[in-house]
C-alpha cells in the first residue's frame, strides 16, 4: 500500500549534507522548542505532531544504517509524494529488524518495519528525554581584570540568572570560560546544559596587547632623543617607573621593561615595551625658534634633504 514520503531533511531544516552534529543540533532547537510540555494547553495537541515528526526524523537521520537506507530513495522524492516500497527485501530492514521504534509513521514502518520488542511504549506514549542546551555568549573584560590573578566577575544570564565567573590566571582574548550545568534545563530528567563564556578584551587607551606583553607609546621631545635624559617617568600597570633615555635615540624604539606584562598560568609574566615617539612643539615660543633657527644653521646635515636622505 501506498503511503506519503517525508522529507526527514525537510522536517530538521537541514541539507542533505547535513553533518551529524549539524542534524543534532537542529534537533535540539527543534525538540526544545515544540516539546509539548512546554507548550500552553491549547497548542499542546498540535505541538505533539509535530514533536513526533520531529523525532522520527532524528530516529533516521542520526543513525548511519538508517540514514544510507533512507538515503537509498534518492533525493528527487518529496515531501506529500506516494511512495510504495519495493517487494522482498530491497535493500530496506524487514519487519523487526529494528526494535523499540516508538510511534513512528506508516512510512517510517514501510522502510524499517516496526519492533517486537515487548518493552516497546504504547501508540501515543513515546516520551523524551532531551539535554538541556548550552548558552554561549561574549564576555568583555578589560585590562585590568586579566591583569589580576583570578579576577571575580558577576555575570547576568537569560532569566536574570545571576553567577560569578573567575577568570583565571593566564586568560586573554578569545579564551572560552565554561560554566558546567549552568545550561539551559534539560527535559524529562535530562542533565542542563554548559555556559560558555568568550572573553573579547575591550581596549585600553594606554596599553596594546601583544601575546603575553604590553606595548605602549612614550612620547620623548627632540632634545630628550638627541641628549638623552635619566629622568623620563612613565605609568605602567604596576605603578609610575622611570626610564633613562639614551642619547640619539630613534622614534620606533622599543624600551623594554621586564615582568611588566600579563600574568600566564606558570606564574610569570610577560613584559611592557614603551615603543619612542618623537614629538615636535606645535606652537614653539620665540626662544625655542631662535634655538632651532640655530640648530639649521649649525646642522651638518642639508637642510633641503629628508632626514636620512
Amino acid at each position: 500500500m501506498a503511503v506519503k514520503f517525508r522529507d526527514y531533511y525537510e522536517v530538521l531544516g537541514v541539507p542533505r549534507t547535513a553533518s551529524a552534529d549539524e542534524i543534532k543540533r537542529a534537533y535540539r532547537q527543534l525538540a526544545r522548542k515544540h516539546h509539548p510540555d512546554l507548550q500552553p494547553a491549547a497548542e499542546r495537541s498540535r505541538a505533539a505532531e509535530r514533536f513526533k515528526e520531529i523525532n522520527e526524523a532524528y530516529e533516521v537521520l542520526s543513525d548511519p544504517d538508517k540514514r544510507g537506507k533512507y538515503d537509498a530513495l534518492g533525493a528527487n522524492w518529496k515531501s506529500g509524494m506516494d511512495f510504495s516500497p519495493s517487494g522482498g527485501d530491497a535493500g530496506y530492514a524487514r519487519a523487526a529488524e529494528w526494535e523499540d521504534l516508538g510511534d513512528m509513521s506508516d512510512f517510517f514502518a514501510s522502510l524499517f518495519g516496526r519492533g517486537t520488542s515487548t518493552g516497546r511504549t504504547r501508540r501515543g506514549e513515546v516520551r523524551v528525554t532531551i539535554p538541556g542546551s548550552d548558552i554561549e555568549a561574549e564576555m568583555p573584560v578589560t585590562l585590568e581584570e586579566l591583569l589580576q590573578n583570578n579576577a571575580r566577575r558577576r555575570v547576568t544570564l537569560n532569566g536574570n540568572r545571576s553567577l560569578e565567573v573567575e577568570i583565571p590566571r593566564g586568560a586573554r582574548e578569545g579564551t572560552v570560560l565554561r560554566l558546567a550545568g549552568q545550561g539551559e534545563p534539560g527535559v524529562n530528567g535530562r542533565p542542563p546544559g554548559d555556559v560558555y563564556l568568550r572573553l573579547r578584551m575591550i581596549p585600553h587607551p594606554r596599553y596594546r596587547v601583544i601575546g603575553d606583553d604590553l606595548e605602549m607609546d612614550l612620547p620623548l621631545w627632540p632634545w630628550q632623543a638627541v641628549l638623552g635624559a635619566d629622568d623620563v617617568r612613565i605609568e605602567t600597570p604596576d605603578g609610575p617607573v622611570t626610564l633613562s633615555v639614551s642619547p640619539g635615540t630613534q622614534t620606533g624604539r622599543r624600551l623594554r621593561l621586564r615582568g611588566r606584562g600579563l600574568p600566564r598560568p606558570d606564574g610569570s609574566r610577560g613584559d611592557l615595551y614603551a615603543v619612542v615617539r618623537i614629538m615636535v612643539p606645535e606652537r614653539p615660543s620665540a626662544a625655542e625658534r631662535e634655538a632651532y633657527e640655530i640648530l639649521k644653521q649649525r646642522a651638518a646635515a642639508p637642510a633641503d634633504r629628508p632626514a636620512g636622505g
